[in-house]
């Protein structure tokens, strides 16, 4: 089965996004890569974030707050207590439940000069982890610090939920958002789009006075949805990720859903 929606399918903003993200990063490089070579090649460089406020997105990404917190308990619970002959441990004041942080790879489409090796264009997939404190902090200063080294920065948000990382007030209130910022010229350009819309064709900038190659987003879902069967891993039946729709969009979501059911049975 395809996905009800012409763009970003938001039931795939949930427990699957670890998932989309890896997948979209690896379609993305695969269609850019006929375009770019033999000067160029497009390669998936994943970092690591250590999310340490999960409970923002437990229940929707992650296991439930209970279940971090067990695990958070289990590993205080490993600690030997004093010997014997030690004095008694003061009670303490207060004891506060904190789940443990958890790893995040966030892969990183970067395109490169294939003689250099230099770094022409970033191309990231936020994740949430991107979007919120306090990770969004040192994300906004590697993308300020890569923009400043000359770098090109496509900036792709398919995640309603949490803050936008790029804030203005020119920029038009959407679902979602694509960014990119030119390194020579230091010019913000956006593509905002709801989900009622087609994904966008973006343009990936390459070094001066290379063409641009053309990213086709809409392809690159449609590419990993159908590869993954994420149709199986879906019930559209349910309320999608959180935050909620307005009622426009939910009548119009709904609609879309019972028509992909009524051609598929």
């Amino acid at each position: 089965m395809h996905t009800p929606f012409p763009g970003m399918d938001p039931y795939l903003e949930g427990h699957l996004w670890p998932d989309v993200h890896h997948s979209l990063a690896s379609a993305i490089a695969e269609l850019l890569t006929d375009q770019i070579t033999p000067a160029y090649v497009a390669r998936i460089e994943p970092y690591s974030v250590e999310d340490t406020n999960v409970a923002a997105d437990a229940g929707i990404m992650y296991p439930d707050v209970a279940l971090l917190y067990r695990k958070a308990k289990a590993r205080r619970d490993e600690v030997h207590e004093p010997p014997s002959s030690a004095p008694p441990i003061t009670p303490p004041t207060i004891s506060i439940e904190v789940p443990i942080p958890v790893e995040v790879r966030v892969p990183v489409v970067a395109i490169r000069d294939r003689s250099s090796n230099r770094l022409i264009t970033a191309i990231e997939i936020l994740s949430p982890v991107n979007k919120r404190e306090p990770g969004m902090e040192p994300y906004c200063r590697k993308r300020e610090r890569l923009c400043t080294a000359g770098v090109h920065f496509l900036e792709i948000d398919l995640i309603r939920r949490s803050t936008r990382t790029m804030e203005h007030p020119e920029v038009p209130k959407a679902h979602y958002l694509v960014s990119l910022i030119r390194a020579e010229s230091q010019t913000l350009t956006c593509w905002a789009f709801n989900v009622q819309d087609e994904l966008p064709v973006v343009p990936v900038p390459l070094r001066v006075p290379d063409e641009d190659a053309t990213l086709d987003l809409k392809k690159a879902l449609e590419l990993i949805y159908a590869r993954n069967r994420y149709d199986l891993s879906v019930d559209y039946r349910q309320p999608p990720p959180p935050p909620a729709f307005g009622k426009d969009d939910s009548v119009w979501m709904a609609n879309q859903i019972a028509l992909i059911y009524a051609r598929h049975g």
